[in-house]
């Protein structure tokens, strides 16, 4: 749920539910005013009538006493006897009690009765003589013309209330998008920037600079330009660096064969020369690989890739590496397609195989495993090696970063941009790569891939 519809949501509630108690109050004193005129219309009949009464001997009252009495229209008159049997009514032949609940009242009362009549207010008085109590008059009316004033009064407050909330709400829903609209900006250069490494991008500040809005928008710009900066001279120097280096290692190289066919130099020293060299060059390729691949000047190919078919050259390649020294197992294999780059792929599994063979003791094993897991296919390195500090693992895939403590050294180690470019390869090919280690049990590298059977299309975003 978008923070512009909950806030419309909100909004439109808080003022329905306004409306709502706003309604029943109107609603309410108005059933009030008309029940009290009606009271006052019972109350000046029965002041008229009452005097008109005469009580026989016999206990029972004259129905000649009222014979001039002209009742109002929609006016229903009824005296009970002590007995509570029924001696005048108007009109004639009203048999049924107008409230039967009230006729055993002691004080004059207002009630409301639903019967064979409809709805009627009605108004009990007991009737007493100077010998005591001599009967009860009850005299009624209608509420019709009142129950349809109540029912158009609370028909035409819903039906207003519920246009307002409505005209409200998309008054409410354009305004809030106003106001929301630079922040969904934001949103949109943040994803572009994510996906495309596009740091120039700026957000146009088109309210006040002042307000919380304005005041997100600079600190954001302010971030993307140091940003811009900080990505700008960091690719700059990897650039500077590798074509600096290019030249001369090559010089070195080629200088290091001609000694060699010559003869005039130590073996062993050319040995080192040449591995220092080799090292270096690698150096430069993986810095080269990481400046292209930032720049977004690294093209990844789409096309169907058999990972099992990758597996086996790697596995085919690192059996020489690992010889006699460990155990390299390939525990499970899935005929398993996945969209991408064919080399970039092989060079994630080079890189976790040749790491974990190397890093793996004599006598140990390292087994390799291609599954499919759900809709991915899921490729993991085991090793029984010395196994990674906690404290390492957070940073494992961070560029220049080796975790010493547990990994020694050596000629064939690398520059710690290995995992930084396998990182980033799974990435852009919409994988995972994840790490899980044991100091002295060894250490586990899984990467998932979106498989081409799922309808999975890798993410383009560049690192």
């Amino acid at each position: 749920m978008s923070l512009r519809f909950r806030l419309t949501l909100l909004y439109s509630s808080l003022l329905g539910g306004a409306l709502l108690i706003f309604g029943a109050l109107v609603y309410g004193l108005v059933r009030v005013a008309l029940l009290q005129q009606v009271d006052d219309q019972l109350t000046q009949a029965a002041e008229q009538v009452i005097p008109l009464l005469r009580v026989g001997e016999n206990g029972r009252f004259d129905t000649r006493s009222i014979i001039g009495f002209q009742p109002v229209e929609n006016l229903y008159l009824q005296v009970w006897g002590l007995q509570r049997d029924l001696q005048l009514s108007l009109p004639l032949g009203l048999q049924t009690p107008l409230d039967e609940r009230a006729l055993w009242i002691t004080v004059p009362t207002f009630t409301s009765a639903q019967g064979s009549l409809g709805h009627l207010r009605v108004l009990s008085v007991p009737l007493v003589s100077e010998h005591g109590e001599v009967g009860v008059l009850q005299l009624a009316t209608r509420l019709l013309l009142v129950d349809i004033t109540l029912n158009t009064l609370s028909t035409t407050v819903a039906m207003l209330a519920a246009l307002v909330v409505l005209v409200s709400a998309l008054i409410s829903w354009l305004i809030i998008g106003h106001a929301l609209a630079p922040l969904e900006t934001m949103t949109r250069i943040a994803t572009q920037v994510t996906r495309a490494d596009d740091l120039q991008r700026r957000i146009p500040l088109q309210g006040s600079a002042e307000d919380e809005v304005g005041q997100l928008i600079q600190a954001f710009n302010q971030t993307l330009e140091r940003l811009e900066k900080l990505f700008s001279t960091q690719r700059r120097f990897l650039a500077d660096v590798s074509h600096e280096l290019r030249t001369p290692l090559t010089v070195i190289k080629g200088n290091v064969g001609l000694l060699r066919r010559l003869g005039g130099a130590d073996s062993e020293a050319l040995d080192s020369i040449e591995q220092e060299v080799d090292r270096l060059t690698r150096l430069v390729g993986d810095l080269l690989l990481l400046a292209q691949a930032e720049s977004g000047r690294l093209p990844l190919a789409q096309q169907p890739v058999a990972l099992d078919e990758v597996l086996m050259d790697v596995y085919q390649q690192m059996k020489l590496l690992a010889g006699e020294r460990i155990t390299l197992k390939l525990t499970e294999i899935d005929q398993l397609q996945v969209l991408g780059d064919r080399d970039r792929l092989k060079q994630v599994m080079l890189n976790l195989v040749s790491n974990a063979v190397q890093y793996t003791p004599a006598g140990g094993q390292v087994t390799l495993a291609l599954r499919r897991a759900s809709n991915r296919a899921q490729f993991v390195v085991s090793d029984s090696g010395p196994g990674i500090p906690p404290e390492d693992l957070p940073h494992i895939f961070e560029r220049f970063y080796r975790g010493e403590k547990s990994r020694r050294r050596s000629q064939a180690t690398g520059f710690g941009l290995g995992l930084s470019i396998a990182y980033w390869i799974v990435r852009n090919h919409g994988g995972v790569i994840d790490v899980a280690s044991r100091e002295g049990v060894g250490t586990t590298f899984t990467v998932w891939l979106p498989l081409i059977e799922a309808g999975n299309e890798p993410k383009q975003d560049k690192k």
